[in-house]
């Protein structure tokens, strides 16, 4: 029996507002920004719709697609920036809506943009040590971004569940690295209505810097190359960003392809590189060996290397498929997606 993944559900709202449509309302050149940031549009949560909801959509996705019932579930960790409540667990709401209580640990997570993976590393390791059969890792956002800031044309909603155990994995681990160092690119302060960030910097020092450290380290530790991967899924703050990390290691662009959904749904923060990794998924052939390396502001990147089993085919049909929510949408016009994410106050 293999240490790996069981199965995997993913959540995207329909709701989508084109870069061209913030940019028309701040007299920026939408064309441009699109250009510049290689995205199109991004997902917005209805306004019934939190971390909480999403995480649950994603998690019955998952359920269904491993084919295993909720009680076998022994620990459920949340991972989000974006958390319903400052105090009172997101991974308790999860687990009670899905059936999973009460025998099972449950915790939130914060670390950005990468607390979603965190959430992974620790199920592998509570499943890896025998102390649970089987554990469920979330990564979940409904991002905020201040009007009128660069972060506004990619902060977007989205989740990714994936349940991690030993029997019949539809992907095996072979082994994760973490690069980490005090790095403040991105911050938000208690009680802050909106995040900062510190502009250019977090590119060179602070994205790439541990992003392809984290791609390194794996690769040493495995002793692999990167001509062994078929598939990549890098964190996606942007469409750029991802993009330039593959090129400067010298991975082809049909490697990545797959995994770029920042594109039409935006940077889905700590769901991002989950996102994008279950889309590699969705079209992976048994034998393949995937990457993935996600990135959370603070900073740190964790690396994770898959090969891909008989089982995803066994399951092909379970699949609720990344596709199938990037081409369900509703566009927005600015108004309402103002409305929709509380950007207007009522005092």
């Amino acid at each position: 029996m293999s240490l790996g993944i069981l199965g995997y559900g993913v959540y995207v709202p329909r709701y989508r507002i084109s870069v061209h449509e913030i940019a028309r309302i701040w007299n920026e050149d939408g064309e441009s920004i699109s250009n510049g940031i290689n995205v199109i549009e991004k997902a917005v949560p209805a306004m019934d719709e939190d971390t909480a909801t999403i995480s649950v959509a994603a998690a019955v996705n998952a359920l269904h697609h491993a084919g295993i019932s909720p009680e076998a579930i022994g620990a459920i960790y949340v991972g989000s920036e974006s958390h319903p409540y400052a105090v009172k667990p997101t991974a308790v709401t999860v687990a009670e809506a899905i059936g999973a209580t009460p025998n099972l640990t449950a915790a939130d997570l914060e670390f950005a943009c990468k607390a979603g993976t965190a959430g992974m590393q620790m199920v592998f390791g509570l499943v890896g040590a025998n102390e649970i059969s089987v554990g469920l890792a979330i990564g979940t956002d409904c991002a905020q971004g201040r009007p009128s800031d660069a972060l506004e044309y990619t902060a977007g909603a989205g989740g990714a569940a994936f349940l991690i155990g030993k029997d019949k994995p539809i992907a095996t681990l072979e082994g994760m690295f973490s690069y980490t160092t005090d790095t403040p690119d991105f911050w938000r302060r208690e009680g802050a209505r909106y995040p900062s960030h510190a502009g250019r910097f977090t590119g060179a020092p602070s994205y790439f810097k541990h992003t392809l450290s984290a791609t390194k380290g794996l690769l040493d530790k495995l002793g692999l190359t990167l001509e062994d991967f078929d598939r990549v899924s890098f964190h996606q703050p942007n469409g750029r960003f991802p993009l330039s990390a593959a090129k400067s290691l010298g991975i082809p662009y049909e490697k990545i392809k797959d995994s770029m959904c920042v594109i039409q749904i935006g940077n889905t923060y700590s769901a991002a590189s989950m996102i994008g990794f279950a889309k590699q998924l969705d079209f992976a052939k048994p034998g393949e060996r995937i990457l993935l390396v996600s990135y959370g502001s603070g900073a740190g990147s964790d690396a994770f290397s898959f090969v891909v089993t008989d089982e995803i085919e066994a399951k092909r049909e379970r699949i609720v498929p990344v596709d199938h929510y990037i081409n369900r949408r509703v566009n927005l016009d600015y108004a309402m997606y103002a409305k929709h994410r509380g950007k207007i106050v009522m005092k």
